[in-house]
């Protein structure tokens, strides 16, 4: 009898790679929304609290980064595990376009939402067209 069970020692995924620290990184998914006001960024952080999220924006980066929180119950061990412990990392180079003051944050069942808004002077403008 065969088993393709994987021991949670042995688990590796091969989408995270290893940190110089020896720890996982997961790139979590992101759906990105755009209109002529603002960019919306849904960031799907499943295990990782609020308190754990960083937020940075730096020389036209936006970076995402969250600490994994263990939910690993007391005085038992994993007999199989199909999810890795690991921290979360996306990063997204912006045009410069944005106004760093005006970027908002949130976080809800998982899911980090950013809202990043134009500066004023890079939204597009109108001309009204002048005719007989």
């Amino acid at each position: 009898m065969s088993t393709d069970i994987t021991p949670a020692t042995e688990k590796t995924p091969t989408h995270a790679p290893e940190t110089a620290g020896g720890g996982r990184i997961y790139r979590p998914l992101t759906d990105i929304f755009e209109t002529d006001q603002c960019f919306s960024m849904m960031v799907e952080m499943p295990v990782v609290a609020a308190a754990a999220v960083e937020i940075t924006f730096e020389n036209r980066v936006l970076t995402i980064r969250g600490k994994d929180e263990p939910m690993r119950p007391e005085n038992l061990e994993f007999a199989y595990a199909e999810y890795g412990e690991a921290d979360f990392e996306r990063a997204f180079t912006l045009w410069e376009d944005f106004d760093p003051d005006r970027i908002d944050a949130e976080m809800r069942g998982g899911l980090v939402t950013l809202t990043l808004r134009r500066a004023p002077e890079a939204q597009p403008e109108r001309i009204a067209l002048k005719g007989a």
